[in-house]
């Protein structure tokens, strides 16, 4: 249903490889659980190399994707995403916001609440920081 490759928005992104109907659970956001004191330690680095790789699950605990985690990884930024996420007790769903076409790659708004120290790039001109 969907494939790694090299994306127009940064490095690395995802695509379906068929078509994806509204709704439908796309992919687990798999990584290692850790707690919110490891993953601020973790994000520092992280954020030097201009990545985003840690998901908050509750107050308590961080998927780090980097870490035992899938490509789902890869999954970039959007403003205006075609995908949105869902947390079901430690589970995180990456779903289809609408229909997606074949070849069109997946994106969500990561919702950081952070420094915001990285320039986005789902579209030529973007103001945003995550």
């Amino acid at each position: 249903m969907i494939e790694k490759r090299r994306s127009k928005i940064q490095g690395w992104g995802v695509f379906a490889t068929q078509p994806i109907t509204k709704n439908t659970r796309i992919i687990e956001y798999t990584g290692e659980k850790i707690n919110n004191r490891e993953s601020l330690k973790r994000e520092i680095k992280y954020l030097k190399n201009g990545h985003i790789w840690c998901f908050k699950l509750n107050r308590q605990y961080v998927r780090d994707g980097a870490v035992g985690g899938n490509v789902s990884r890869f999954i970039n930024h959007a403003c205006k995403p075609n995908c949105y996420t869902q947390i079901i007790g430690q589970t995180i769903w990456v779903r289809a916001a609408r229909n997606i076409a074949e070849g069109e790659e997946l994106t969500y708004d990561y919702s950081t609440d952070g420094e915001k120290t990285i320039p986005c790039r789902c579209r030529p001109g973007c103001k945003t920081r995550l």
